[in-house]
């Protein structure tokens, strides 16, 4: 038996087992002075960019407003607003810098949907490639990224200063 090794899941599951103490990693990422940590990729008037950091694909990004509010009816139309340029922004970017086939955009509303921070919104940006679906997720429980958020970190960062996202 060969063995997949990703130890960067050790720090997300332990955070669901212990119920994600230590406050929401949403709002640490927004008020950090030290963005690339957090791969923070922008931030706007009302919402900022970010890498997941627990990917289900390469390129998995989140929009999420500043304010740490949970239910779509909670957020103002101007923040609803610069929530779906960001996403046009970051669909944009991830086209021109990894080139996907698809995507997968999408909320997760409450717990039992799946939100991993259930009272901050967020919206997920995920790349899909043709054949990006195999037997690892299923037969062997583990998913295969294909490069460090780290790398690709380096790679987005400047095609969103380009479009005016700021830091």
């Amino acid at each position: 038996m060969e063995w997949l090794w990703a130890p960067w899941r050790s720090q997300y599951v332990t955070g669901l087992a212990s119920g994600g103490e230590g406050g929401c990693f949403l709002c640490a990422a927004r008020d950090t002075a030290q963005p690339k940590a957090a791969l923070l990729l922008g931030r706007g008037q009302h919402t900022f960019v970010i890498m997941n950091r627990f990917p289900y694909n390469t390129g998995h990004l989140m929009v999420a407003s500043n304010a740490h509010l949970g239910q779509l009816e909670e957020i103002d139309a101007e923040t609803t607003a610069e929530i779906w340029q960001q996403v046009v922004v970051c669909k944009q970017v991830l086209q021109e810098v990894i080139h996907p086939h698809g995507f997968n955009i999408g909320i997760n509303q409450g717990r039992c949907s799946g939100a991993g921070v259930a009272d901050h919104l967020h919206i997920h940006i995920v790349p899909r490639w043709d054949g990006d679906t195999n037997f690892m997720p299923v037969l062997g429980g583990a998913k295969v990224m294909s490069q460090s958020l780290e790398d690709l970190y380096e790679q987005l960062q400047p095609a969103f200063a380009g479009r005016g996202v700021m830091l």
